[in-house]
C-alpha cells in the first residue's frame, strides 16, 4: 500500500477555479500583505481566515513582480491552500473546511 500524503496540496480543475473565482468576485481583501512580506503572522492570519471562511482574498502590496509572486506561493504553501487566482496584488485562496464544507464545487 503507498504512502499516503497528508499535507499534499489539494488539485483544482479549471471549472472548480472559474466557480471559485466568480463567488470571490465581490469580496474584500481580508489579509494585507505590508512591508515586512511573508511572515508566519501573515500566514497564521490566512490560516484562521482560510478556516472561517473557505474563500479568501489576500493583497500583497510589494514594489517587485517576483516577490509578490513568491509571497503568495508561499503562502498558499504554509496554509495548506490553493492559490485559485491571482490579479495584481491580489490573490484568491481556496482551503476546504474538512468539518462542513460551505462552498460546493463542481464535480468536473
Amino acid at each position: 500500500m503507498p504512502a499516503r500524503s497528508y499535507n499534499r496540496q489539494m488539485t483544482l480543475t479549471q471549472n472548480q477555479k472559474k466557480h471559485l473565482r466568480r463567488l470571490g468576485h465581490g469580496l474584500d481583501p481580508v489579509v494585507l500583505v505590508g512591508q515586512h512580506g511573508f511572515t508566519p503572522g501573515v500566514a497564521a492570519e490566512l490560516d484562521g481566515a482560510l478556516g472561517a471562511h473557505e474563500l479568501v482574498k489576500v493583497r500583497a502590496r510589494t514594489g517587485d513582480r517576483d516577490l509578490r509572486d513568491e509571497i503568495l506561493s508561499r503562502l498558499a504553501e504554509a496554509t495548506r491552500s490553493e492559490l485559485v487566482f491571482q490579479v495584481g496584488n491580489v490573490g484568491l485562496f481556496y482551503r476546504k473546511n474538512k468539518e462542513l464544507s460551505k462552498i460546493l464545487l463542481p464535480d468536473d
